[in-house]
């Protein structure tokens, strides 16, 4: 357990960019558009004369009743939920890249030679990678997207309590807590849900001689176009946008965090049948995200993944491209 550790800490310092730097970089330059809006709209609500808040915002909460309340908690967690979104772009594509490049760059620059010749099995240098794409990655992510969710939230509040707004008051219609709750609750859902994508794209790391980013993108897509070729043809009674959403777009697309509700029917089932449809929060909550589990298109791309990962560590002890 030990060598495992220090195998998934050696993965972060090699790519301590990637993992740590590019989710933070994007939370800073995500805040500093954020601020520089709001001086815009400051200056130019003071050049032309408008007055941005004030006793039209006091007198405004004042006569809110629940509902409006409510909405206005629901616009609070939407401006500390809103970097996470940019952040889970920014994640995926990292590690979408580094699953590529995870076994192919060792063979490329030869040091797969020196770290063959240390006592650790393929077994543990292929999972220490896959456990760092899909489980290090995103908890860095959330951990990055928690800070500078309350960053913003906070800049909200303050800029409003500077036209007369109560910014405690403001603060407690917002709900900080379950944000950071239903983040770190999607952690474990994304780990099981991307596995299928990390697992054929490692597999292509490993087996490629070259171009494994080619080859990764290529397969699927040309049997997706085939797949649909035939069905235009009426050759084979095949199911073509069945492919394409639970092969093409499981095997390319999982790495990316909230896939899973954007392609499969059972987690779009679940959110639309929301118990608080006024708060966004409700969709990302793990009442509706951990239905799931109940899927099978969840635990066939857990099996398949399971698959392509064994082929990537076989490939990893037996390939040479000396």
């Amino acid at each position: 357990m030990k060598t495992f550790y220090w195998l998934v800490k050696r993965e972060f310092w090699e790519h301590r960019g990637g993992f740590l730097w590019a989710p933070v970089i994007t939370g800073v330059i995500f805040l500093v558009l954020n601020i520089m809006a709001i001086i815009t709209a400051e200056v130019l609500g003071a050049k032309h004369g408008v007055e941005i808040g004030g006793s039209n915002w006091q007198m405004m909460i004042a006569k809110a009743d629940a509902g409006d309340l409510a909405q206005i908690g629901t616009g609070l967690d939407i401006a500390m939920m809103s970097s996470m979104g940019l952040i889970s772009i920014v994640m995926g594509i990292v590690v979408l890249f580094y699953c590529l490049g995870a076994l192919y760059d060792d063979r490329r620059d030869r040091s797969i030679l020196f770290w063959k010749s240390l006592p650790v099995s393929n077994t543990s240098t292929v999972l220490s990678k896959l456990v760092s794409a899909i489980v290090l990655a995103p908890v860095i992510a959330v951990a990055v997207g928690i800070v500078i969710g309350i960053v913003q939230l906070v800049i909200f509040a303050l800029v409003l309590s500077m036209h007369g707004v109560n910014a405690w008051h403001l603060l407690t219609l917002a709900h900080p807590f379950r944000a950071v709750a239903t983040l770190i609750s999607s952690i474990p859902m994304y780990a099981l849900w991307a596995i299928p994508s990390a697992g054929w794209l490692m597999f292509c790391s490993a087996w490629a001689r070259t171009k494994p980013f080619l080859w990764a993108v290529a397969v699927p897509a040309v049997a997706g176009l085939l797949v649909s070729w035939f069905g235009i043809m009426g050759l084979f009674n095949l199911p073509t946008v069945w492919f394409w959403k639970n092969v093409v777009q499981r095997a390319l697309l999982s790495v990316f965090p909230g896939s899973n509700i954007v392609y499969n029917d059972h987690a779009l089932e679940a959110a639309a049948d929301l118990g608080d449809s006024h708060n966004p929060l409700s969709v990302l909550s793990p009442m509706h995200t951990y239905t799931l589990l109940a899927s099978p298109n969840l635990w066939l791309g857990v099996l398949a993944g399971a698959v392509l990962i064994a082929g990537a560590i076989w490939y990893r002890r037996v390939r040479d491209d000396s």
